[in-house]
């Protein structure tokens, strides 16, 4: 389209001829009125206002449809009319478009404003570029997010070997986030989430799901390996799909089904085979992948349009999951036992006790919170792929740092299940 819109004070000469039905590719169509009038008017039907006549001199390709409509022409003069080229408007007096509403004649309705926003060259990226942005944002997520669980896992493991009080040490994870996430917001670090009764009730069952699902992980690993927990929590979907088919009435494609057997018998096989096994930490894995079975049902039907998301919703998550967790914390260990557990703690290990504490408390919020801000930035299929690598980096990691014993066999059946988790993730989708 060769379009020339020029400001002046002034306007162009055209004839005062009432409006002409002009032909636009080879249809007969009705564009926008043009009128002689006596002063500038406001286009306020296409919420355009004009505060200095517009001189047009070409609306070549007006229309976009990539025909050559009529062409409109500024002339010095009148022709008589003969042999004049139908395409050609020639006119005298001043030119005002008094409507402009369908004027491409693309016979659309609806759309009676169109805004246009210049953008600066400079901020432009070519595509690449971008998808590389998006590539790299995706790697650092991961990349921190299996960093953050991995030494969680290991501070976490070395409290409750020297520190053996699950319930506590649980509590006081949810209480590190929920103390960050109070700081954050008073500092205006974080924009606080706008949440009203309906969002906490709706949270609740999600909070409850959630507190019990982190308590029987922390007992789990209190009684067994690091390694045997995530194990054994590897086989969560075979629980998803349960629970969804059973309680829910869904149905799965047959390769859902197909690949839960080595989930389900990777995680057996490393059960038989575990040197340490535990039932006390076995049933704390099963308990808990049960529990986040539920969180995620509550989270996924509860929370559907709710405005909260990322690390505003997992605060909120944090904060009602202590304020449901506290009561029964006090009520299964209580401060006697604490004390006396403390004071052993601190003869065996030293004060280094101190900073596991603070450092298991501090990495379970942190690690949680990169987990859900990723949730927001990459698909469901990614999430899962990548969840299935940070449970590997888990095992293989707490394996080396605490030396823990593993025959063949006990490796054959993680493998299994942990082959099984990826495969589950790639059927469902």
């Amino acid at each position: 389209m060769i379009c020339s819109i020029k400001h002046s004070t002034t306007s162009f000469p055209c004839s005062d001829q009432s409006p002409t039905r002009v032909p636009v590719g080879g249809s007969t169509r009705n564009p926008s009125k043009i009128q002689s009038l006596s002063k500038p008017i406001s286009f306020k039907d296409s919420k355009i206002v004009l505060k200095q006549p517009l001189y047009v001199s070409h609306l070549q390709d007006f229309s976009g449809s990539g025909r050559n409509p009529s062409k409109i022409q500024s002339l010095q003069k009148p022709s008589n009319g003969s042999g004049q080229n139908p395409s050609k408007i020639q006119s005298l007096p001043p030119l005002y478009v008094s409507h402009i509403q369908d004027f491409g004649g693309s016979g659309r309705k609806g759309i009676h404003e169109t805004v246009c926003n210049a953008y600066e060259a400079d901020h432009s990226q070519p595509l690449g570029q971008s998808e590389a942005g998006q590539k790299m944002k995706i790697g650092l997520y991961f990349a921190t997010w299996w960093s953050l669980n991995v030494v969680f896992n290991i501070y976490n493991k070395k409290v409750l070997n020297a520190f053996p009080f699950p319930w506590l040490t649980s509590t006081l994870s949810l209480a590190a986030g929920s103390l960050i996430m109070l700081v954050s917001w008073a500092t205006k670090v974080v924009e606080a989430p706008k949440t009203d009764v309906e969002f906490w009730k709706a949270l609740f069952p999600v909070a409850l799901a959630h507190t019990i699902g982190h308590v029987a992980a922390t007992i789990s690993m209190s009684k067994v390996a690091v390694s045997f927990t995530h194990i054994i929590k590897s086989g969560e979907p075979a629980f998803s799909v349960f629970v969804s088919r059973v309680f829910l009435g869904e149905t799965f494609p047959i390769g859902v089904y197909l690949s839960l057997l080595p989930i389900i018998g990777g995680c057996a096989l490393s059960a038989l085979t575990e040197l340490n096994f535990n039932m006390t930490g076995f049933m704390g894995a099963m308990v808990s992948n049960l529990a986040f079975v539920f969180r995620n049902i509550f989270s996924k039907k509860g929370m559907k349009g709710k405005s909260v998301s990322g690390m505003n919703y997992y605060a909120c998550l944090s904060m009602l999951s202590l304020l449901i967790l506290t009561p029964f914390t006090i009520a299964m260990e209580g401060p006697q036992m604490w004390e006396a557990g403390w004071q052993t703690a601190l003869t065996q290990v030293g004060p280094n006790i101190v900073w596991w504490v603070v450092a298991q408390s501090v990495f379970y919020h942190l690690y949680n919170q990169v987990s859900y801000m990723s949730l927001d930035q990459i698909s469901p299929l990614t999430f899962s792929v990548g969840n299935t690598m940070k449970r590997i980096s888990v095992i293989v990691a707490s394996i080396i740092i605490f030396r823990t014993p593993l025959q063949p066999v006990n490796a054959l059946g993680a493998a299994i299940a942990i082959l099984g988790t990826f495969i589950y993730s790639q059927a469902k989708q």
